[in-house]
C-alpha cells in the first residue's frame, strides 16, 4: 500500500498508520487533525468512513461511532457499500438528523505515464491564474474554488482558440492533491480527458505529491478516464451531511 496514502488516511480518520495497514475495522472519535484532507470541509464530521486494505475505518461523533462499533465490528469490507447496507446505515443516521451524502471510489497513481498531445495546444494555469475561471460552469469539476483546498494547477487542451477540456488539481492536503476533469460534451470519447489527467498527474508527481482521483460509483466514463491515465483503485469513502429542513 502506498505510504503517502496510508499516512494520509491515518490523519483523516484519527487513527495510527498501523491501524490503516492491519485487517481489523477501527472506530475513532473524530478530530480535525493537522495535515488532513480539507476539500469542501464542513464545521463538523458526524460520521465518515473509508473502505481500504480489506477493512473499514469509521470516524465521527462518539455516539454514532459507538453504534457503528456495535453493528460493524466484525463486518467485512467487500460488500459493505451494497445498497441494502447503506439503507440500514442511513436509517440510523436519520434518527440524528443526518444522511449519507456521498459514497465514492478513489484512485491513485504512483508513476508517470507518457501521453501524446499531438493536434492540441496545451495551456497551463497556476494559482491566481485559475481565478479567471471562477463561475465558469464549463469547468465545475476541474476547479472547486474551495478556500480550504485551493485550486493550484490547471491544464487545458485548446484547438483553434477553443478549450476542449480542462483538468484541475486542488491541494486537499500537503501530501495529496485531487484531480478533476471537464471535457466539452462534443469532444467526449476523443481521449481528451485521459490526456489531460495524465499530463496533470505527471506534473503533480514531479512535485513529490500523490495525485488522487474520486468519482461516483455509477460514473463509468469517469472511472475509465482514471484507469486510462494510469490510476488504480485505492479506497472508497462515505461521507454524511446534516439533513436540511428548509
Amino acid at each position: 500500500m502506498n505510504e503517502i496514502l496510508f499516512r494520509q488516511l491515518a490523519v483523516d480518520y484519527c487513527c495510527t498508520p498501523e491501524e490503516v495497514l492491519d485487517h481489523r475495522n477501527h472506530f475513532t472519535e473524530h478530530q480535525f487533525l493537522e495535515g488532513r484532507r480539507r476539500f469542501l470541509e464542513g464545521t463538523e464530521c458526524f460520521l465518515k468512513l473509508a473502505v481500504v486494505n480489506g477493512k473499514i475505518l469509521f470516524s465521527g461523533n462518539r455516539d454514532i461511532v459507538d453504534w457503528c462499533r456495535n453493528e460493524y465490528a466484525g463486518t467485512g469490507a467487500e460488500w459493505f457499500m451494497e445498497a441494502k447496507n447503506l439503507r440500514k446505515l442511513n436509517d440510523r443516521l436519520q434518527l440524528d438528523g443526518y444522511q449519507i451524502e456521498t459514497a465514492h471510489p478513489f484512485f491513485i497513481s504512483e508513476s508517470m505515464t507518457e501521453i501524446s498531445t499531438e493536434g492540441h495546444e496545451i495551456r497551463w494555469f497556476y494559482d491566481d491564474e485559475i481565478e479567471q475561471f471562477r463561475g465558469d460552469g464549463r469547468f465545475d469539476e476541474a476547479f472547486a474554488f474551495c478556500k480550504d483546498a485551493p485550486d493550484v494547477i490547471g491544464v487545458a487542451a485548446v484547438r483553434e482558440g477553443r478549450i476542449l477540456g480542462m483538468a484541475g488539481a486542488s491541494a486537499d492536503s500537503p501530501a495529496m492533491w485531487q484531480i478533476g476533469i471537464n471535457v466539452d460534451p462534443q469532444m467526449r470519447e476523443a481521449g481528451i480527458g485521459k490526456m489531460l489527467v495524465t499530463l496533470l498527474k505527471n506534473e503533480i508527481l514531479k512535485k513529490g505529491i500523490l495525485p488522487f482521483y474520486g468519482t461516483s460509483m455509477s460514473h463509468i466514463a469517469s472511472q475509465r478516464v482514471a484507469l486510462g491515465a494510469g490510476f488504480v483503485p485505492a479506497w472508497a469513502e462515505l461521507a454524511t451531511s446534516k439533513i436540511s429542513r428548509s
